[in-house]
């Protein structure tokens, strides 16, 4: 989108027979303390708030919300590196702490399973005689070493029930690091999801690579994305066997434009795209997503402007909204605080979604708030 410190934020634009309606989630990733639930219109029917942050959130069928929380305060230099949380925490419709996991390696995603577990996306240091096989990047003073990413299964009371480090199962010949981006990690995992299958579908930003792996052998099954999509976020798992991924673009030789691709990932083709009319309209260089709407449209989130819109089939944008709150002096991971209303992730959910049932989402009760954004 074009930058401008005067455009409008709030509801942008609503074509209410051509959505999919119900209620979005979002948070403002830098520094943000609050999660907010707003309706087609614009209006915040709930709140969330945790001074710990909640940088990025969703909502779990009982209606409590899954949330990641913020940068722990030193974690021998773990925490400068984007999305460094200190813990995942679930909170309950008034905010209270139901459940909590603090480990200050955790970063970007986590998974709530059907069997109360929890998927958590992790930094581990990888062995060194590796990462001196590792290709690609720029060399760089970082006191933990390279970091690899490991997705790991705890129960409800926070044991361990499995660990899968992504550096036993990638390749120096064929994973190489992004020569524009540091070494600080070998991937720079920022996604874990899970197929149909139960296997993880995992995003690996820097080097250009989306992937499924085999939760029982650990192998890849799927493998793909250098020379195709540059620096990407969020793929999911669609009903159809293909894969749902933002392409953000960064990088990407010749000019910079975001795109959200389906995937088949038995042939590698591409059957549907969204891109902006210019290009040059639609870009986010990092964080973003993208999730497909019971009605066959496309909520997107352009997480750097802190933009969301949905799209019909035919890429007709029928809903937009811009995050109207920025969190100001926050640390975006430049020297100089900025202004910020990056949001990581949006997700939409209906009004018969079980988390809702029986909620109050009259807006009314967040007037003074509502009243801010007219």
């Amino acid at each position: 989108m074009g930058w401008s410190i005067h455009h409008p934020v709030g509801l942008i634009h609503y074509t209410p027979t051509a959505c999919y309606r119900g209620y979005t989630l979002f948070s403002t990733t830098h520094g943000g303390k609050d999660a907010y639930l707003i309706d087609m219109q614009g209006n915040v029917v709930h709140r969330w708030h945790l001074e710990e942050g909640i940088p990025y959130a969703y909502l779990l069928d009982n209606g409590n919300l899954l949330c990641r929380i913020g940068r722990p305060e030193d974690a021998g230099g773990v925490e400068t590196l984007g999305a460094s949380s200190a813990g995942v925490l679930e909170l309950d419709w008034e905010s209270n702490i139901v459940w909590s996991y603090r480990d200050p390696m955790l970063h970007h995603d986590f998974q709530r399973l059907r069997n109360g577990n929890t998927l958590l996306l992790m930094w581990e240091p990888i062995p060194e005689d590796l990462v001196a096989k590792v290709k690609g990047g720029f060399e760089v003073d970082f006191a933990p070493g390279m970091l690899g990413d490991v997705v790991r299964e705890v129960t409800p009371d926070g044991a361990t029930v499995s660990e899968w480090r992504s550096w036993e199962y990638m390749s120096v010949e064929e994973e190489i690091i992004c020569h524009l981006e540091p070494r600080h990690e070998w991937s720079h995992g920022n996604c874990v999801n899970l197929t149909a299958d139960g296997d993880l579908l995992v995003s690996y930003r820097i080097i250009d690579t989306v992937g499924i792996a085999d939760r029982t052998s650990g192998e890849f099954k799927w493998k793909w994305g250098p020379g195709e999509i540059a620096h990407p976020h969020h793929p999911t798992w669609l009903d159809s066997g293909r894969v749902l991924l933002f392409d953000n673009g960064q990088h990407r030789r010749g000019s910079s434009y975001s795109r959200v691709i389906e995937i088949d990932p038995k042939t590698n083709e591409i059957h549907w795209e969204y891109d902006g009319s210019p290009r040059v309209s639609f870009y986010s260089n990092y964080i973003s997503g993208a999730e497909r709407l019971p009605n066959g449209n496309t909520l997107i989130c352009e997480g750097a402007a802190g933009r969301f819109f949905e799209v019909t089939a035919r890429g007709e944008i029928v809903w937009e909204y811009i995050n109207p709150f920025p969190v100001y002096g926050a640390r975006t991971g430049r020297e100089k605080p900025e202004n910020s209303n990056a949001t990581f992730r949006c997700h939409r959910y209906g009004a018969d979604h079980p988390a809702l049932a029986g909620r109050d989402l009259d807006p009314s009760r967040h007037a003074n708030l509502n009243r801010l954004l007219c």
